[in-house]
């Protein structure tokens, strides 16, 4: 293992809590405790011109050019690029300094001896493909919560919900059938699950699609609310598109590698237009007036679209008061949490969200993640005072990562 790129003890008093860490699945993640015979409806893998690939509800994702992950690119290679490219440097030979996955990116343990030698006190840890794949599966619901329900299976097997109390795996929820959400929230909170985790997205059912915050899902909601477990909107693949002004083939993963990140897409709005559209529907439909108790984290969608969402609430509590208990702001600012790109102006979510509000999430060991979860802290120590520093780095994930029964 390489030694880590900057080590928290030379800045701070106290380790982190990075509330954006990534596995890479296991080859039979999605298949291991998955009915073979739901076939070409599940995903299954598939050769082509000598490359793996998935073939998910029949379809071939391009969506991660190889789902093996085995030669894997180096973490944070793309962070040159995403600072603004100063030596002009073309990003693909970084992607292609690949090299044999590491034992800690699919084994609990070994991941726990690198998170020590990062400085990390504890993660939440999400897929990589995981929030790829339920798009593609649509509108086959019963595939989806088949599929997921043996997802998180085989995520319990290998990781664990609350591995030695310091990796948090989130297991993976939709909407699409409220009974399934609700078992399987069930089956979460009984393994000790801390955390969940979903696309920004509307709830595509048997029915149709639906606001994630439509009456029909209150049993989910209740129930979340009465465990006070954290949900998770996390970026993936969330059915945006980009009405031909791009190749919609792929998703903004595969889009921006696929034409070597130098070629401008609409692919790579796609996150933040997602979670404001989700966390502004919640706060619209009245979800937190109705369950007070839940918490809601945004989680590498960026943060960016605040300040648009921001507006929208002010205009809305202004002129449909009648609509609210309270201000829709300070509803927002109650109820929801945000983790910015690591490359985005934190000094500004902080403006909007207040230090108690913002998460610190280093993506790692993702290409456009961090280098290291410690690697550029820059500003943070250099805006925050250290009681803000705390909070952001550890005690806002510390809190959510709680459970706070109603």
């Amino acid at each position: 293992m390489a030694a880590p790129h900057s080590a928290p003890a030379a800045h701070l008093d106290f380790p982190i809590f990075d509330c954006d860490n990534h596995y890479y699945e296991a080859l039979d993640a999605f298949q291991r405790h998955v009915d073979p015979a739901l076939g070409m409806r599940g995903v299954q893998w598939c050769e082509i011109d000598g490359r793996k690939h998935h073939l998910v509800g029949g379809r071939v994702s391009h969506a991660v050019r190889n789902p093996t992950f085995h030669p894997i690119s180096k973490p944070g290679c793309l962070y040159d690029f995403l600072r603004g490219n100063p030596k002009g440097e073309n990003p693909l030979a970084r992607l292609r300094e690949s090299e044999p996955i590491p034992d800690h990116y699919r084994r609990p343990d070994a991941r726990l001896r690198v998170m020590d030698a990062q400085g990390l006190e504890a993660v939440w840890l999400f897929p990589t493909l995981g929030v790829l794949y339920e798009q593609l599966l649509l509108p086959d619901v019963e595939a989806v919560t088949r599929v997921f329900t043996g997802f998180n299976r085989w995520l319990d097997e290998d990781w664990g919900l609350a591995h030695q109390g310091r990796i948090f795996a989130a297991p993976y929820f939709s909407l699409c059938d409220v009974e399934w959400a609700c078992a399987e929230l069930e089956w979460a909170l009984a393994r000790g699950a801390r955390v969940l985790c979903t696309r920004p997205a509307a709830a595509f059912t048997r029915d149709g699609p639906r606001s994630p915050a439509d009456p029909v899902f209150d049993p989910f909601w209740a129930r979340a609310n009465e465990a006070g477990i954290a949900v998770v909107i996390h970026a993936g693949d969330s059915g945006y598109h980009t009405n031909g002004y791009a190749d919609d083939r792929f998703s903004a993963f595969g889009q921006s590698a696929a034409v070597g990140y130098g070629r401008p897409s609409l692919k790579s709005w796609s996150f933040e237009r997602a979670a404001l559209d989700f966390l502004a529907t919640l706060v619209f439909d009245r979800l937190f007036e109705r369950f007070p108790n839940l918490r809601v984290a945004s989680v590498e969608n960026g943060s960016e679209f605040l300040p648009y969402l921001f507006r929208k609430l002010e205009s809305s509590g202004r002129n449909q008061r009648h609509w609210y208990r309270e201000h829709p702001v300070e509803t927002f600012r109650r109820h929801v949490w945000i983790n910015p790109f690591w490359e985005d102006d934190v000094v500004e979510v902080a403006s909007f969200m207040g230090p108690d509000r913002v998460l610190f999430g280093s993506d790692w060991p993702h290409i456009e993640g961090l280098p290291e979860p410690t690697f550029d802290l820059a500003a943070i120590r250099d805006h925050f005072g250290p009681e803000e520093q705390r909070k952001i780095l550890r005690d806002n994930v510390r809190a959510l990562n709680e459970l706070a029964p109603a």
